[in-house]
């Protein structure tokens, strides 16, 4: 896949192709807006529709909208997509859309972002929001499959990008990445782990050892080597293992985003290390192939990743304020990792973990929908699952992660631009 590649956009089907692939599933009754700088697209911002439709409540709506675009400072008109199945039937679904549209219209002009096209799209049809032209825009709208089939869709699948489905019609339900019944090998490999390594939570040498294979296993893209038989379960029941004490499970999340050197210094400033060390750990990381234990050197850190100069707090890189950007590579490693450690609706901390770093991660990338789908599975996974309560807490009140709200460090996938 090549990241550098841009792509251009010559019809509105381009643009309301792009939409599902960058936030990974098709909008439902949703407003996208998108930013643009010049030709370039800027920020994409995804909200519900707003439930009343009083002229007060369509202002204060537009205001909110308002306040995260102007994120983008340097952007200077923007683009935006209703997506509805409201009046489609009876041709009305134009009349009830402009007062919504000319809200945000007024709003957005107070921060000179004008309103540069708009579009309705439903589950059959779309067309322009200000299009009256029959053969342009006939009656009740174009095909949907025209956007699915456009140029700039099939070029992106050709890059490997996907859609999945909407958080609203059960996401993660069936997911491929998780077996039905957790494999008997992985089950004692955790328990195994557990075993060794739980009573020692609070070590530092034990902290080094499980970052060590966390490394490793980002490192190598998720598909760490298989040196002997069984390896491959052993490495996931020790990843299992691991996400049951917190601690670790937070360090593992700023360690992706922000670099080692960070998941150390912030469990030290939290007071976990309790002083009291064997002199031998618990557990020796290269028994599962990593081939160099404890803190990697600066020379191995991850390109992109902080030194060591640059460490930052947990509470920082949690909300993504740290780093200015985050090592989105690696981040997107630790979420196909943790889709693949826990089975399909299974109960308990490893599940309840496993959904909450995903939500977090889709926090990061400015996708609120799936995230508020993944934490609502950590929940039920394990009720009262606290950090799942106050990501869901930060999501409820509409706050967007710093790194998202930033064009220079917002997630782009395999994009890096198009005009």
């Amino acid at each position: 896949m090549n990241s550098n590649r841009t792509l251009s956009i010559h019809q509105p089907e381009d643009f309301l192709g792009y939409i599902p692939h960058m936030l990974g599933y098709w909008p439902e009754d949703s407003l996208v807006a998108i930013t643009l700088q010049g030709k370039v697209l800027g920020a994409t911002l995804r909200v519900d529709l707003p439930a009343g439709g009083s002229q007060q409540a369509l202002d204060a709506f537009a205001d909110h909208v308002r306040s995260y675009l102007i994120a983008d400072e340097d952007a200077n008109g923007v683009v935006l997509a209703v997506y509805t199945d409201a009046g489609w039937t009876d041709g009305s679904v134009v009349r009830q859309t402009i007062p919504l549209l000319e809200a945000l219209e007024q709003s957005l002009d107070q921060v000179d972002l004008s309103v540069r096209d708009a579009w309705l799209v439903g589950s059959e049809y779309w067309r322009g929001a200000y299009c009256s032209d029959e053969e342009c825009c006939p009656d009740p709208g174009l095909p949907v499959d025209r956007i699915k089939d456009s140029r700039l869709s099939a070029e992106m699948v050709y890059q490997g990008s996907s859609i999945g489905p909407s958080p609203a019609s059960g996401f993660g339900r069936r997911r491929p990445a998780m077996p039905a019944v957790l494999d008997s090998s992985v089950q004692e490999a955790e328990s195994r782990y557990e075993g060794r390594l739980l009573g020692g939570w609070r070590s530092e040498v034990c902290l080094d050892a499980v970052l060590a294979v966390w490394q490793h296993v980002l490192d190598s893209g998720g598909q760490p080597a298989a040196k002997r038989p069984g390896a491959a379960a052993d490495v996931t029941g020790f990843l299992r293992a691991t996400l049951k004490v917190p601690a670790w499970r937070d360090a593992v999340a700023v360690m992706a985003a922000a670099g080692i050197e960070s998941a150390k210094s912030g469990a030290e400033a939290f007071g976990l290390f309790t002083g009291d060390e064997s002199d031998n750990p618990p557990f020796d990381p290269r028994e599962l192939g990593v081939p160099t234990p404890g803190i990697p050197t600066p020379a191995m850190a991850p390109t992109g990743s902080p030194g060591p100069a640059d460490a930052f707090t947990y509470g920082d890189v949690l909300l993504g304020m740290q780093p200015e950007m985050p090592h989105w590579s690696h981040l997107d490693v630790l979420h196909h990792v943790l889709a693949g450690l826990c089975v399909d609706d299974e109960p308990g901390e490893v599940a309840a973990a496993a959904w909450t770093l995903r939500g977090w991660i889709s926090w990061c990338k400015g996708s609120g929908s799936i995230a508020h789908a993944c934490l609502t599975r950590a929940e039920l996974a394990n009720p009262g699952y606290r950090l799942a309560e106050l990501l869901s807490e930060i999501l409820g009140q509409g706050t967007i992660c710093a790194w998202a709200r930033r064009p220079g460090s917002a997630w782009r996938g395999s994009r890096n631009a198009i005009v």
